[in-house]
């Protein structure tokens, strides 16, 4: 077996590969001597089938696969004695069309090789790292909108007319063709009109209803409605009014504290104020990680595949479209073409992707399985009643387990570099916490 190299241009490498016809007979010949103990043939005893017959029924079919695992082990060794790492899967394909048994195989293998990536100082690295404190002005601002969360009723004046957000208790009976139908009555039932919660329609004819009024509601059941002997069909809600309620903010008390699974009301501060800090700690990260990037940018240099920075150029492009065009679902649509801009973009993302995962070869960074089920489950909470479903899709679905790892491990990598680092602290106000924050967005 030869292999000869055809181009040397940058990253860019080309080789001619050749399988003598020899080579190739004798690897025909020793897969048919594996498998003839186990061959089974009419007029034969298992195991003494002929040589020449096995040759003749199975030789085209044995010779693909020869011919298949000799170049997949050339390439093999091509690549460990090089050290060449290819960018992407090496384009392969036979030179010799008019081949015949009895012939050399003849190979081209071309590809990109990962460059050479430097070695980093991690000490060089100066990064700022800010520290903002949960204020009692931002605990109580928080306190106030869980007590709106946590509305409480009460007792509009008499000869109040019901406003949308209010509460009516009621009792009502519903009929169909005059007859009513299970379900379709109760009594001092509290009703938010605008919450939704009825048949469309039914709480808008509610608005402006008093206290002791009585009124007819008529709706029509959706076409879709999950009782099939009501869908689409017309309905009367005999409805009494007995209240009318306002809504108004739970009291901040203890009483509210634990309805939020605090033991009192200085117990749920202290929550309130640990969870805003660790919202403000999560925005710091991300600032102090573009840092690292940038800085991580400036210092290192070297080629990057071609290859990779245009189907990354394409990604960003596509991805950019299809936020100014969200009305496309599909991706049933014309070209769409790279600009400069794209390839900047790709050339950064590209060039840190590389040294990143260096960085986490190098200090031996991995998820864990429990990291990824941690992060599946966490996902999984965005489809309420499927989560086992979503769970299985991605136990089953290699790239999407691709696309869920490579996140946590460049977390974990950035997280590595951090602690080399060097760090400052500096405590800033949740003000310019978000000044920063809206700076990096718009950049």
């Amino acid at each position: 077996m030869q292999v000869t190299e055809t181009l040397n241009e940058g990253l860019k490498r080309s080789y001619a590969i050749t399988v003598t016809a020899a080579e190739l007979e004798a690897k025909v010949n020793d897969k048919l001597a594996e498998a003839q103990p186990e061959v089974e043939m009419k007029g034969f005893r298992k195991g003494k089938v002929p040589m020449a017959l096995l040759k003749k029924q199975f030789g085209q079919k044995v010779m693909g696969e020869a011919m298949q695992e000799s170049i997949d082990g050339a390439m093999s060794d091509h690549f460990q004695a090089s050290g060449d790492r290819p960018a992407l899967q090496p384009e392969v394909k036979m030179t010799n069309d008019d081949w015949k048994e009895g012939d050399d195989v003849e190979v081209a293998m071309s590809y990109e090789a990962l460059p050479e990536i430097p070695e980093v100082d991690f000490t060089q690295i100066k990064l700022e790292k800010m520290v903002v404190k949960a204020e009692d002005e931002a605990v109580d601002e928080a306190l106030g909108n869980l007590a709106e969360t946590a509305q409480d009723f009460k007792a509009r004046k008499k000869g109040s007319k019901a406003k949308d957000g209010d509460q009516i208790v009621m009792d009502f009976l519903g009929k169909v063709d005059g007859e009513a139908f299970d379900g379709g009555a109760a009594e001092d039932y509290p009703l938010v009109l605008g919450s939704n919660s009825f048949i469309p329609g039914f709480e808008e004819q509610l608005v402006g209803a008093k206290a002791g009024e009585e009124k007819a509601v008529t709706v029509s059941f959706p076409d879709d409605y999950q009782a099939e002997h009501l869908a689409g069909k017309e309905a009367v809600f005999d409805c009494t009014v007995k209240e009318v309620k306002e809504p108004v903010a739970a009291e901040i008390n203890d009483e509210l504290a634990k309805k939020f699974g605090a033991d009192d009301l200085a117990a749920l501060k202290t929550q309130i104020a640990e969870r805003l800090e660790a919202e403000y700690a999560g925005a710091a990260r991300a600032l102090m990680k573009r840092g690292l990037l940038d800085a991580l940018d400036g210092l290192v240099s070297f080629d990057l595949p071609p290859s990779l920075v245009e189907a990354e150029a394409k990604q960003i492009a596509h991805q950019l479209w299809h936020e100014e065009n969200p009305e496309v679902e599909g991706h049933d649509h014309p070209e769409i073409e790279t600009t400069d801009e794209h390839t900047t973009l790709a050339t950064r993302r590209v060039r840190l992707g590389l040294l990143l995962a260096e960085i986490g070869q190098k200090a031996s960074v991995e998820v864990t399985d429990a990291e990824m089920t941690q992060a599946i489950m966490n996902q999984a909470r965005q489809y309420p009643g499927q989560e086992r479903q979503f769970f299985e899709f991605v136990q089953q679905n290699q790239q999407m387990q691709q696309q869920m790892r490579a996140p946590l491990f460049e977390d974990k990598v950035v997280d590595h570099v951090f602690e080399n680092a060097t760090i400052t602290e500096k405590t800033i106000s949740k003000d310019e916490l978000q000044k920063a924050v809206e700076a990096l967005e718009d950049a």
